[in-house]
């Protein structure tokens, strides 16, 4: 799938037939879907490199992994307009109904929104459900931005603002095999998260953490905080270099919590985010 997704990048490459990308291609065709069991094993090791404790219930944040394998098929599919391999994910709205316990069985299912403009491009939402049976009990948006290519229409920049940014008062020290351990729990093997040579090939000085993962561990570190039936917002802005070392800051509102991820040395935010009732 990785080789796939890159393909559509590589100069030459990519205009050959089953590769070749139309930037007229209609996304919104793209609803897929997928039955899946969820894995005690799997969703241990996933809560284990994101910094959750032990339970009987998985992790807010995993369900998204069972999303992932569809997000990838849609964005390597001939219907969608944009390479998969330089889509940034700028946004993620997570909400859970309930939580999600090993062994269900659920229904995965994951719709294409037409592109809409960005002020740094263009921007695609991909929607997911997680049903079991009839119930949902869990759905998210993740926005991604496609730099560089226009779209018709009223720009925006982003919706997810926390107001004045929580300071970092908690430092994490991220490890170098970070996005490596990542990848191997979530299938998420992007080039620009695995070693310093693949990340520069991508235009990055070294390798970066997920952004999903980071917004795992800031839900991990606000686990005791919330609800069942809750909503996380977050808005990725600066890349996190591995090694490195991060500052976590949250506080209360009147919905629940802001927080932020910061460098510890000047404060620029790398996600900043707020939960509330879902």
């Amino acid at each position: 799938m990785v080789l796939k997704a890159a393909l559509p990048s590589i100069p030459g490459v990519n205009q050959l037939p089953g590769v070749r990308k139309d930037p007229q291609a209609d996304p919104t065709t793209l609803h897929l879907r997928r039955s899946a069991v969820v894995d005690r094993e799997h969703a241990s090791a996933y809560a284990a490199v994101c910094g959750f404790p032990a339970k009987d219930t998985v992790p807010l944040t995993y369900p998204h992994l069972l999303a992932f394998p569809l997000h990838m098929q849609a964005m390597t599919s001939p219907q969608f307009p944009y390479p998969a391999v330089g889509s940034v994910h700028v946004e993620n709205v997570i909400t859970g109904h309930r939580p999600v316990r090993p062994g269900e069985a659920l229904d995965v299912t994951v719709q294409v929104s037409a592109p809409r403009p960005h002020a740094k491009g263009t921007v695609v939402d991909f929607l997911s459900e997680v049903h079991s049976g009839e119930e949902l009990v869990w759905e998210s948006s993740s926005t991604y931005l496609r730099r560089g290519v226009t779209t018709p229409g009223e720009v925006t920049t982003g919706s997810i603002a926390v107001g004045e940014q929580p300071a970092g008062t908690m430092q994490w020290r991220l490890p170098a095999d970070l996005g490596r351990r990542y990848g191997a729990v979530s299938g998420d093997r992007n080039p620009i998260h695995l070693y310093p040579l693949t990340a520069k090939a991508l235009g990055f000085p070294r390798q970066i953490a997920h952004g999903m993962w980071s917004l795992a561990r800031c839900v991990a570190a606000l686990e005791n905080r919330l609800p069942d039936a809750v909503t996380v917002e977050v808005a990725f802005k600066k890349p996190i270099l591995l090694p490195g070392t991060v500052a976590f800051g949250h506080r209360a509102t009147a919905e629940g919590q802001a927080f932020a991820l910061t460098s510890p040395k000047d404060g620029a935010p790398h996600l900043v985010g707020r939960t509330r009732f879902a």
